[in-house]
């Protein structure tokens, strides 16, 4: 299992580095629908299949967890073979998902086909395009991953609108089938555009680029295998960090329909024949997106986990005021976006963080790693916040829990990543032998 140096598509007929960092966003905002525009089904599903909240919302909890849980294994395939074959094959699987998904009639079908297909289609998409943004831009690694990240953000801004109306219009079935034909082509075109870097190759310039980043983001000498990036203390601390921030982020995801529906702003027209929420969905979108290469821009210039500390207080202010305020049509928009402002930026910071630390021959499957915590903050984000509120008949215990996560993240990016990180770069800096991912196999006789 020892790493191939030679690349499998020849360095002449590799496209510029830009012009794949274009087709990834453009295959990272066909594959946005999956989790952004899931708020739109959730009641028309309920209410067709005759099911409650909790059960509904189950899928969006289990479409999360093999999205994230099963990109280390996607990333290690994208780190080996490249990835054009791998992101066609997500592009298949996102397809096929709502494909299928439109015409399942039973709860365990939906499951199926938007869970299992959809979440290995989608966690393939994502993993592959971030991480082909970390090996390609060690030089700009912030704003070109925020830039990919952002794409997954800001995607569904262009289509809630009609998606919305489609589904009002034709029902949420045919709307599933067309979109997904539509993504799925998407996906498969934007495809054809990826390759991995040669072996050793570097941005021009790269020495003088070097020094000046290491001016303010310092980075590690060495690339460090998942193995040995699972035994360093900073992992850990990012994982922690990553799972609190994605609660918060993934409860106003996907319930922010049942939400407006208990606060009764969902039908209130505000502008240009669009209710309070389907305007919030589209505003939310936008800074989503937005917020991504924003903060990773931010964070190439003053340091990560000083941004973090920056950004993740910001988040809780927000999320405190759209509880005192969500009742009010105009206030549940602009902070739900401002929400999302504060929290998209986490697809941006904990992946340069991860490149940072640990090197970028890894970076899709170490990336792949930490972004598991995502799928960590669904399993109480999806169905635990819809149980909670239908035990307490009110979203109130789920926004100060959302607060708390926040804040302890906040203090935590400070105070203990920061220090951890440093002493990883001191470690890595000392070591002169890269491991082979095969090594603890090896070591035990495996062949």
């Amino acid at each position: 299992m020892a790493e191939s140096t030679a690349p499998l598509i020849h360095p002449s007929r590799i496209i510029n580095r830009w012009a794949q960092l274009v087709a990834g966003i453009i295959a990272m905002m066909a594959i946005a629908n999956l989790q952004y525009a899931w708020t739109l089904f959730t009641k028309p599903m309920q209410a067709h299949m005759k099911v409650s909240l909790t059960a509904i919302q189950g899928v969006f909890s289990l479409f999360i967890i093999l999205e994230t849980w099963l990109v280390p294994f996607e990333g290690y395939l994208v780190d080996r073979i490249g990835p054009r074959l791998m992101l066609g094959v997500g592009g298949v699987l996102v397809g096929l998902s709502w494909i299928f998904s439109g015409r399942a009639e039973t709860l365990s079908g939906l499951y199926f086909w938007y869970c299992f297909v959809g979440g290995i289609g989608a966690g393939i998409v994502y993993g592959g395009t971030i991480g082909n943004a970390l090996k390609w831009f060690p030089d700009h690694r912030g704003l070109c991953v925020g830039l990919t990240a952002g794409a997954y953000g800001i995607g569904t801004a262009l289509t809630v609108a009609p998606i919305d109306k489609m589904i009002k219009a034709s029902g949420y079935q045919h709307t599933l089938v067309f979109w997904g034909i539509i993504q799925g082509f998407v996906v498969l075109a934007a495809a054809l555009f990826l390759a991995k870097p040669p072996h050793g190759w570097t941005p021009p310039n790269w020495a003088e680029k070097e020094a000046k980043i290491k001016k303010h983001v310092p980075t590690s000498p060495v690339d460090m295998t998942p193995w040995q990036m699972l035994r360093q203390p900073s992992f850990y601390v990012i994982y922690l960090m990553m799972t609190m921030l994605s609660f918060g982020g993934l409860v106003v995801t996907a319930q922010l329909n049942p939400m407006a529906v208990s606060y009764h702003v969902d039908k209130v027209v505000v502008a240009f024949g669009m209710t309070a929420l389907v305007m919030a969905i589209t505003v939310d979108r936008y800074l989503n997106g937005l917020t991504r290469p924003f903060w990773g821009w931010v964070s190439d210039h003053i340091g990560r986990e000083n941004t973090m500390f920056i950004a993740f207080s910001m988040e809780a202010v927000a999320v405190f005021a759209l509880l005192q305020l969500i009742s009010r049509p105009v206030w549940f928009i602009a902070l739900s976006g401002l929400c999302f402002f504060a929290w998209g930026e986490i697809f941006s910071l904990f992946p340069s963080i991860t490149g940072d630390l640990f090197g970028k021959t890894w970076a899709t499957t170490n990336y792949g790693i930490v972004y598991t915590a995502k799928g960590m903050g669904a399993l109480f984000a999806g169905a635990g916040a819809a149980w909670l509120f239908e035990k307490t008949g009110s979203w109130t215990k789920v926004f100060w829990a959302m607060i708390a996560c926040d804040l302890i993240a906040a203090f935590l990016a400070l105070l203990w990543l920061k220090p951890v990180a440093a002493r990883t770069i001191a470690r890595a800096s000392s070591e002169t032998r890269p491991v082979d991912i095969a090594e603890p196999m090896k070591a035990r006789g495996v062949a």
